[in-house]
């Protein structure tokens, strides 16, 4: 049997609960886990950007009062990808959200579009 998705979400996010509610629906199997109380670490921060193909700013919540008030708009140009993910991996409301890993894929965001296909 497959080990269930872990999809990283904050409670009080809309697109979250309704990316869980789409997962209930289609009856993915899933472990839900607070990004803000248990953000991921930088090892799964590599593995869901190596996994999803994505550019490491795809990462950052662009429109989260983490990312505006700690200027990251001007600073993501400039600091190196290890600063990068030490820096998501330390604020669980700088990542887009949900954010999914599975053993082989991992998604950034909801678009029902593409969790179908992936799922």
């Amino acid at each position: 049997m497959a080990k269930p998705i872990e999809v990283y979400q904050y409670p009080n996010c809309s697109t979250c609960r309704k990316a869980l509610k789409w997962l209930d629906a289609q009856g993915v199997e899933y472990r839900s886990i607070d990004i803000v109380t248990n953000p991921p670490s930088v090892a799964t921060l590599e593995r869901v950007l190596e996994r999803s193909g994505a550019d490491l700013r795809k990462l950052f919540n662009v429109s989260g009062q983490s990312y505006r008030q700690g200027g990251w708009k001007d600073r993501v140009a400039t600091i190196s990808r290890a600063e990068a993910l030490a820096a998501l991996a330390a604020d669980g409301k700088l990542i887009k959200r949900p954010l999914v890993v599975g053993e082989a894929f991992a998604l950034i965001g909801f678009d029902a579009g593409a969790w179908s296909e992936a799922l």
